[in-house]
């Protein structure tokens, strides 16, 4: 019996030492989407372990050196993430550069270096214009005038957007519904140049064709772009009062609407609602134009910076 016990043991020890054996070892991109994850989630320090371990697996991975740069730049630590951005262009393969390269020129805008970002984004401009894909081009271009813009080269913004509209129209199918949905685009980066030169007559003028654009377009997914430009407009015009209201109509999950909300209520001289807003900038880990410029304006703010 003792003998039977004994054997019956082993069995079972035996069948659990196979199960520990054989679970899955990570791989070196496994690590990647853990890291990204996390990430995500705000935790770039605990990201930036998993992705050094990736690359001691696998040190041509370029993801990993791609996912290490945006972690970084959330972190603030811009020259080092360019270091592993650098990294990652040479080992992308052909058909991953366009991502490095965006992701490059992102890193940038996170320093207001518009001239620097241009020199990525037009390289992905020019891929896209050769192989005419006009409207990915034309992404690009206004992507490009968005940097310029919020970078305070208001000249360059208003060249990249009317390149952008331009391109746009190329595609020889585009249907009317398309070319309203464009206008109103063109229009609206008007209206934000103009506002942000400080003339208001001639933002206004444009505020108002985009919304007759808008409407031709009868596109419902772009409504939500509208009151972002009114609020955008009524900042950069000084009336933060209208700047709030109208800002508060549009999409409070996005970085660059919660820091001119913020902004707007410090001017109107509400510092604990300009705060919240900047605390809740911080929650966004995106890697976009967009938290590009509204993650150091928060972090500058939190920090008692002017």
């Amino acid at each position: 019996m003792f003998r039977i016990v004994s054997s019956c043991f082993l069995l079972v020890c035996l069948a659990c030492a196979q199960q520990t054996t054989s679970a899955p070892v990570p791989t070196a991109l496994d690590l990647v989407e853990q890291g990204q994850k996390l990430n995500s989630e705000g935790k770039q320090d605990e990201a930036l372990a998993l992705y050094r371990r990736a690359l001691e697996l696998s040190p041509n991975l370029y993801e990993a050196h791609l996912a290490w740069g945006i972690a970084l730049d959330l972190k603030g630590e811009y020259a080092d993430a360019r270091y592993h951005l650098s990294q990652a262009l040479e080992l992308a393969p052909h058909d991953a550069r366009t991502q490095v390269l965006q992701a490059t020129a992102i890193s940038y805008a996170f320093e207001g270096k518009a001239d620097e970002a241009a020199r990525f984004e037009e390289q992905i401009f020019g891929v896209r214009l050769s192989r005419s894909d006009f409207i990915g081009a034309a992404g690009t271009a206004n992507e490009l005038g968005r940097i310029c813009l919020e970078s305070e080269d208001v000249p360059s913004a208003a060249k990249w957007y009317q390149v952008g509209y331009e391109t746009a129209l190329k595609k020889p199918d585009l249907t009317d519904a398309d070319k309203s949905l464009w206008l109103f685009r063109w229009e609206h980066a008007q209206a934000r140049v103009a506002a942000r030169s400080g003339q208001p007559e001639d933002a206004q003028k444009h505020v108002a064709a985009a919304k007759a654009a808008l409407d031709k377009a009868d596109n419902p997914d772009q409504v939500r772009f509208f009151p972002y430009l009114t609020g955008y407009v009524a900042f950069y015009l000084g009336d933060y009062k209208s700047a709030i209201t109208e800002l508060q109509k549009t999409d409070q999950g996005d970085p660059m609407i919660l820091a001119l909300l913020g902004e707007a209520y410090e001017k109107s001289g509400d510092p604990k609602q300009a705060q919240d807003h900047y605390r809740k900038v911080l929650t966004s880990n995106a890697h976009n134009p967009a938290n590009a410029f509204a993650r150091p304006l928060a972090r500058k703010k939190l920090a008692g910076g002017n």
